[in-house]
């Protein structure tokens, strides 16, 4: 029987309380089951953006999608996620990732290292958060018994480590491009498949399987495709739009067609917890509200 469907928006723009507020609110309305942020130089704060997040409005999860475990000492991460689960009454999911922007690095003056030891840093932030979340001596404490662990991820490395650890697989179908520092490429169907299948049999032995979620990149209800995809299909050299209609973190074209799309996500993949980022929020819910119906 598989999990019922979630649905996530990942809140990007930074923007006055009141405006924070209203989009929280409007998000819940929609009936979207998390409020999430990234955790980007130049986005929200993320811990305190979930706390007026949670302030806001009532029923939804918020979580981080997913904090740069780069940016975080793993003893001062414990205390924000205990304080924020705390703060929400037990509303929060932590999402982690290694971070793949250098720039930001530089930025902030913070190392970052080679993709191995940022792996590397990932686990030991993981482990570390584990034993002092699971501590009953640890202060403050979260208010739920285990605060749900998201990872992104994409890697084999990174599958092994969200097979061991995470209560939430998040996978971005998408993987980074050749010569640069901050861009994706999507992964096709069949790329995808071959992830999803790593993961599953890293995960075998899990005693509880594992969510699985998928970020959507691109979301628009429309009859003109080609329009909405013409710089996706300018930024990746060789791909066609029929091509570009067929990767699955893209879902794009009239309602009908989004709905079946997202229910064979479901089908083939098993992803039931599926994410959209802020500019999408409206046009998802549409395909949310046809699910929902059936």
């Amino acid at each position: 029987m598989p999990r019922p469907f979630r649905f996530g928006v990942n809140l990007t723009r930074p923007t006055p309380a009141a405006e924070w507020r209203a989009t929280c609110r409007r998000a819940e309305d929609l009936g979207y089951d998390v409020l999430l942020v990234p955790d980007h130089l130049g986005t929200v704060a993320p811990f305190p953006a979930l706390v007026a997040a949670a302030q806001a409005t009532s029923r939804p999860r918020v979580g981080t999608f997913v904090l740069n475990a780069g940016f975080w000492n793993p003893v001062l991460l414990a205390r924000e996620a205990a304080t924020v689960d705390a703060l929400t009454d037990g509303r929060l999911e932590l999402g982690l990732g290694t971070g793949y922007v250098r720039e930001e690095h530089e930025r902030a003056r913070l190392p970052f290292g080679s993709a191995g030891e940022r792996v590397d840093r990932l686990r030991r932030t993981v482990e570390e958060l584990d034993r002092l979340l699971g501590s009953e001596e640890h202060l403050p404490r979260p208010v739920q018994r285990r605060v749900p662990l998201l990872i992104g991820a994409n890697g084999d490395r990174m599958l092994r480590l969200t097979a061991r650890h995470a209560d939430i697989a998040a996978f971005t179908a998408a993987r980074s491009a050749p010569g640069s520092a901050t861009g994706l490429l999507p992964l096709d169907a069949e790329e995808l498949d071959e992830r999803v299948t790593l993961y599953r049999k890293l995960a075998a032995d899990r005693a509880e399987p594992a969510e699985l979620n998928l970020l959507l990149q691109i979301v628009a209800v429309t009859d003109d495709p080609e329009a909405v995809l013409r710089p996706l299909l300018e930024h990746v050299p060789g791909l066609t739009l029929e091509q570009a209609r067929e990767l699955p973190a893209i879902l794009v074209g009239p309602l009908e067609q989004l709905v079946e799309q997202v229910r064979e996500l479901r089908d083939r993949y098993g992803f039931t917890y599926l994410t959209v980022l802020e500019p999408y929020m409206e046009d998802f819910a549409q395909v949310m509200a046809r699910l929902r119906e059936a």
